[in-house]
């Protein structure tokens, strides 16, 4: 009998690599500087979840801590998760100057430390939607989540303006070879493919955050200092393509700005709350 010997992979994504440079890329900077700017999100995410005094919630990714606050001030029993230490301790300091209990932990979306079915809530704002193996960590909501309880996530779309940013942005500093866009999240396409086998429903719901600066300058200089993403991406440039990439987020902000002299961008996400069967 002929046995036919099937040739090796050679082009499998490594993840770990990946996450490595990952985590690199959001410890630096200063992200709680811009995240907390964003915290509005976390505020109506716990309310489109309707969550409840004693509800015991995961936070993923969770950052410097928007959701979570916005959780722990609706006295749930909230447990926040990141893989980067800095991010979890500036949102201690926030939890602690506000009085109010949180249980922190270091850990990884993609396998979180959690027993099957043990959160009435799993959320996300802007978080998990960056996590390189995407259908891992959508299992990992979905398993650590209990029958009958909720994920509610808020991911950046692909058409809104920090989506086009990321485009951009990739147009200059490629993307590691086989890792798919973060803005597939804040599409329904996604969250069809990776949650509805397991739902009973969804909810979706379209709205803006509101980016308001100074001015184009000021919202960069910010960024490029601050933003991981966009902090590492002028250091991978020279100064000819930074300059360049400079040029180009202006344009890009122009095309979004409702403001003549200021600058007040909209920028479109996606809201989603997974009623899990």
């Amino acid at each position: 009998m002929l046995t036919i010997t099937q040739p090796q992979q050679t082009n499998a994504v490594n993840y770990s690599a990946i996450k490595e440079k990952q985590r690199i890329t959001w410890g630096s900077g200063d992200y709680g500087r811009i995240g907390v700017t964003l915290q509005i999100t976390g505020e109506e995410l716990c309310e489109s979840l309707d969550v409840h005094a004693g509800d015991t919630v995961l936070d993923v990714a969770a950052g410097n801590g928007n959701v979570t606050l916005a959780a722990a001030r609706r006295f749930c029993q909230v447990t926040s998760t990141d893989y980067v230490d800095d991010l979890l301790a500036q949102s201690k300091l926030r939890a602690e100057a506000e009085g109010l209990a949180v249980d922190y932990q270091f850990a990884d979306a993609e396998a979180l430390p959690f027993a099957d079915e043990h959160f009435d809530h799993v959320v996300s704002t802007f978080g998990v939607m960056f996590a390189p193996n995407q259908a891992q960590s959508a299992a990992e909501l979905l398993r650590v989540c209990k029958s009958g309880g909720k994920i509610g996530l808020v991911n950046w779309t692909p058409e809104g303006f920090v989506g086009q940013l990321f485009k951009l942005i990739g147009s200059y500093v490629a993307p590691p070879a086989g890792l798919k866009s973060p803005a597939l999240w804040g599409t329904q396409v996604f969250i069809d493919e990776h949650f509805a086998a397991e739902a009973c429903e969804i909810t979706y719901r379209v709205k803006e955050f509101n980016f308001r600066y100074r001015s184009a300058q000021h919202w960069i200089d910010l960024f490029r200092d601050y933003y991981g993403p966009v902090h590492k991406a002028f250091g991978a440039l020279d100064a000819e393509q930074a300059n360049s990439l400079e040029q180009d987020i202006h344009q890009l902000i122009a095309r979004f700005n409702r403001d003549a002299n200021l600058m007040v961008v909209p920028s479109e996400y996606l809201e989603i709350v997974i009623q899990k069967r």
